[in-house]
C-alpha cells in the first residue's frame, strides 16, 4: 500500500487563476510575432529551396537525375531524332528530344542531388512554396509546371570582387594578350 504524500504547502483560492490571468496581461502588451500569412507573403532567404525548375533548353536527356535520384520520383521519356548534315558532305547526326519530365513531389525528399549532378545546369531551386494540392495524385507535376517555376529562380549570387581569378581565366587572358601583342607589331615587310 502506498503512503500518502505530504501537504506542499497551502493553496490560496483562485491563486492559480490569478497567475493565468497575469500571464494573459504580460502576454497581452507586447507586440505580436504572428505572421498573418495568407494576407502577408513571408520574407524569404533569398535561396530558399521551394520546389525544382526546369529549364528545358538545356536538358539533353541525359537520365542522370533520375539514375541518381534516392527516392526514383523524376519521369523522363524521349524520343531520337535526326539532325541533317551541317555541312555538305558530312553525316547525320541523332539527338534526344524531351517527351515527358515530371517529378512526384509527393515522393521527393528535396534533398537537391538530381540538380547537383544535373552537368548542363536544367535543374534548379525555385523559391516557390505554394505547390499544395487537394489530391496526392495532383503532386506530380509536369514539365510545362517546371518551366513556370523556372521563372522564379533567382540569380545566382554575385561574385566576391576580392576574390582570385580562376586560373582558366587568367591563361585565356594571357593568351588573348599575347595575340594581341603579336597582332599589333608591325611585320618586317611593312615600314
Amino acid at each position: 500500500m502506498a503512503e500518502p504524500l505530504p501537504p506542499t504547502r497551502s493553496r490560496i483560492p483562485g491563486s492559480g487563476l490569478a497567475k493565468g490571468l497575469a500571464v494573459t496581461l504580460r502576454t497581452m502588451t507586447r507586440k505580436t510575432v504572428t505572421e498573418q500569412y495568407p494576407d502577408v507573403q513571408p520574407d524569404l532567404p533569398p535561396r530558399t529551396r521551394g520546389v525544382i525548375g526546369l529549364f528545358e533548353e538545356n536538358c539533353t536527356v541525359c537520365m542522370l537525375c533520375a539514375r541518381e535520384c534516392p527516392d526514383w520520383c523524376i519521369y523522363i521519356d524521349s524520343h531520337k531524332e535526326t539532325v541533317p548534315a551541317a555541312t555538305p558532305g558530312g553525316r547525320e547526326r541523332s539527338r534526344n528530344v524531351l517527351d515527358r519530365f515530371a517529378i512526384d513531389f509527393s515522393l521527393c525528399m528535396y534533398c537537391g542531388i538530381c540538380i547537383e549532378v544535373c552537368p548542363f545546369d536544367a535543374l534548379f531551386w525555385s523559391p516557390e512554396f505554394e505547390y499544395a494540392e487537394t489530391d496526392i495524385r495532383d503532386l506530380t507535376h509536369e514539365r510545362d509546371k517546371l518551366r513556370e517555376w523556372m521563372w522564379t529562380v533567382p540569380a545566382p549570387p554575385a561574385l566576391d570582387p576580392a576574390a582570385e581569378e580562376p586560373k582558366e581565366i587568367a591563361a585565356a587572358r594571357k593568351t588573348a594578350e599575347k595575340l594581341a601583342a603579336a597582332q599589333a607589331e608591325p611585320t618586317e615587310g611593312e615600314s
